[in-house]
């Protein structure tokens, strides 16, 4: 996989074009602020990533479509991805095409087709990466995943910030999680994880867990076996409490519990009269009326008793005021008529004075009232005894309904403790069903056992298997061979401890060189010349062995800005022009010219076809560097947008 073409579209549909050469050495060079860093994040972006990391500014604001056009050996890809709307930041819909020659299209031709998981999914497939799985133990919080390209991002770019860095070696190594990423992807993709390890770790991982699953339910089957007898003891005992065990069987002994318990499965729910509730209802309602009955019956004695007793006592007063007008009884009485007569005066004379009459009519009242007291004494005294016999009666009717409604009051709670009884019997038997159903019988635990056996037995044999593929073995062989090459290069590039074996270090990520006395490790080195020589040594290696090993890595790898080293400070590197009078002028032309000769010779004779693309601020008269430029020097910006295309319309955001 290379970069055959790299294609802009503004919003007014004009095409800038950028064609590389697929094999050997390509060259952009110009001035600073033209666009040439862009390239690295426009070919990732293409590449199915949905972080869109294209700077700020005039490529942002005018350029409305990206397109790359890559190389495979027996056909083309294009992948096209619109600027993210509304200043977005990540865009994952994405146009693609697919051919042996591929045109380039128009802008009204570009709409998305497709997204970036199937454009990683298709270049994955075309650079043939094989079916995998990371290597991660069980023991691990994080989960396995599949290597794919975008794993192979790391290997492709060295951006300007990261070329002479000597605490980071590769792409994205500074980012959450890449690190560990790159340690589990690139044994993958350096062909250390084969097809058969990959089919061998998931059947391993399948009965991993299946050995798991299955030790669980032998450890339960234990449990059970062990607490069974005792569970069962305690169910026994509660089932005879609660009348639910037959006579015969309540002194079994520790060995027929369980057939006890089988026994008591058998119960049924003794049967329970209709309950009298409603009789006790009425009960209580005619209870109620005869206390009512009996309180008015009350009240009326109590009432005559109150009368008799106020009559009483105006009798007593009435004789006391009788025998006070005792003197009156010598009045003599016309014996004609039967009235009083005054006796000093003449006979029947003076009758009508106001003391006679008062005396007289008071005589009058008083033998009246005595006779009416005197009538109705017999009557009053009948009445009492009259009401005191119904209060008597009702009583006695109370009394009786009481004792009635005490009986069926009693009746009811004898009914309610039997449905008690059968509820408490009725729980007891369910959980005796269930200690039944969970009652591991030893014929089921040899075979858990037996199975556990198996499964165990399994697990062992594909663990020989895999470990019989000797992967770590491989991959440290592989590093040496590699880190065979870093030294090489070191040694070409004349770098500092160039005289020391270097490694590439995998689990730290960095290039280590050993010492007699002690490794020093390249954040342990000084000199921006010496990061330059080793970062570029160790990606020069591993796609060295990538390519003569037919590994699944792109081959092609983009170096931004990497002479910056060889300028006497970085202000006069970013005010070169790209012209060869400003190099030769300011640049260490003799460290300059080696860099580019080894990346020329690595095209040709290293690796004949593989493809570097460098941007630069240099520039060599040699005939070979000017043929390796793609265009001429980018010196007025911005150059890889034309200057003429239109800004971003405000209703296009």
């Amino acid at each position: 996989m290379k970069i055959k073409s790299i294609h802009i579209y503004s919003y007014d549909g004009q095409r800038r074009d950028l064609q590389f050469k697929v094999d050997g050495l390509n060259v952009i060079t110009g001035r600073s602020s033209t666009g040439k860093s862009a390239l690295s994040e426009i070919i990732e972006y293409c590449m199915g990533r949905s972080t869109f990391n294209v700077p700020e500014g005039i490529i942002r604001d005018k350029v409305a479509w990206f397109a790359v056009i890559y190389q495979f050996p027996q056909e083309q890809v294009l992948i096209a991805k619109p600027t993210p709307t509304a200043g977005g930041t990540s865009c994952s819909t994405a146009m693609q095409r697919r051919g042996s020659h591929l045109t380039i299209p128009d802008f009204k031709e570009l709409v998305g087709n497709t997204d970036d998981d199937a454009v990683e999914a298709l270049l994955s497939r075309l650079l043939g990466i094989p079916e995998n799985r990371t290597d991660v133990a069980i023991e691990h919080s994080r989960e396995s995943y599949d290597a794919n390209v975008k794993h192979t991002y790391y290997y492709l770019f060295q951006k300007q910030g990261i070329v002479a860095n000597k605490d980071q070696l590769f792409y994205r190594q500074n980012e959450g999680f890449q690190p560990q990423a790159i340690r589990d992807t690139l044994p993958i993709l350096l062909g250390v994880s084969s097809n058969d390890r990959y089919e061998l770790e998931a059947k391993l991982r399948a009965a991993q867990r299946e050995l798991k699953l299955n030790a669980k339910l032998l450890e339960q089957a234990r449990d059970a076996i062990d607490t069974s007898q005792q569970k069962g003891i305690s169910l026994f005992s509660e089932a005879k409490t609660v009348g639910i065990i037959a006579p015969e069987n309540q002194q079994a002994g520790a060995d027929g519990v369980i057939n006890a318990l089988r026994t008591a499965l058998q119960w049924k729910p003794a049967s329970i009269p209709n309950d009298d509730g409603h009789r006790i209802s009425r009960l209580e309602e005619e209870i109620s009326q005869l206390r009512k009955d009996r309180r008015e019956l009350q009240s009326r004695v109590d009432a005559a008793r109150q009368f008799s007793k106020r009559a009483g006592g105006f009798e007593s007063e009435a004789l006391e005021q009788k025998d006070r007008l005792a003197s009156i009884k010598a009045l003599p009485k016309n014996p004609e008529t039967g009235e009083w007569q005054w006796p000093f005066c003449e006979a029947n004379l003076a009758l009508e004075s106001p003391v006679a009459k008062v005396l007289l009519n008071e005589l009058a009242t008083l033998d009246e009232e005595m006779s009416i007291v005197a009538g109705q004494r017999p009557k009053l005294e009948a009445y009492l005894a009259e009401q005191d016999d119904k209060v008597r009666e009702v009583v006695d009717a109370i009394k009786s309904k009481e004792t009635e409604l005490s009986a069926a009051i009693a009746a009811n709670e004898v009914i309610a403790q039997m449905g008690t009884r059968n509820n408490a019997a009725a729980r007891v038997v369910g959980r005796i069903s269930l200690f039944m159903e969970n009652l591991v019988p030893n014929a089921e635990l040899v075979s858990r056992e037996a199975e556990h056996r198996r499964l165990k037995f399994k697990v062992e044999e594909l663990e020989k298997k895999i470990g019989a593929d000797d992967s770590h073995e491989r991959l440290t062989s592989i590093l040496n061979i590699i880190s065979a090459q870093v030294s090489r290069y070191i040694q070409t590039f004349e770098a500092e401890f160039s005289a020391f074996p270097a490694r590439l270090d995998l689990n730290h990520l960095t290039i280590v060189f050993d010492r007699p006395d002690r490794p020093v490790p390249m954040s342990r080195t000084g000199g921006g010349e010496n990061h330059l020589a080793y970062h570029l040594s160790a990606l020069l290696a591993l796609h060295l062995f990538a390519s003569k090993n037919n590994c699944p890595i792109p081959q092609f790898l983009l170096i931004d800005q990497p002479t910056q080293v060889y300028f006497p400070s970085e202000k006069i590197y970013q005010e070169a022009d790209g012209t060869v009078q400003k190099t030769e002028a300011d640049a260490d032309l003799a460290a300059v010219r080696r860099l580019f000769e080894l990346l020329l010779n690595f095209t040709k004779k290293e690796v004949p076809g593989f493809q570097l693309i460098v941007t630069e601020h240099a520039n060599l008269r040699d005939q070979w560097f000017q043929d390796a430029l793609v265009e001429p020097p980018w010196t007025k910006p911005p150059a890889l947008v034309p200057e003429d295309w239109p800004l971003m319309s405000r209703s296009s955001s």
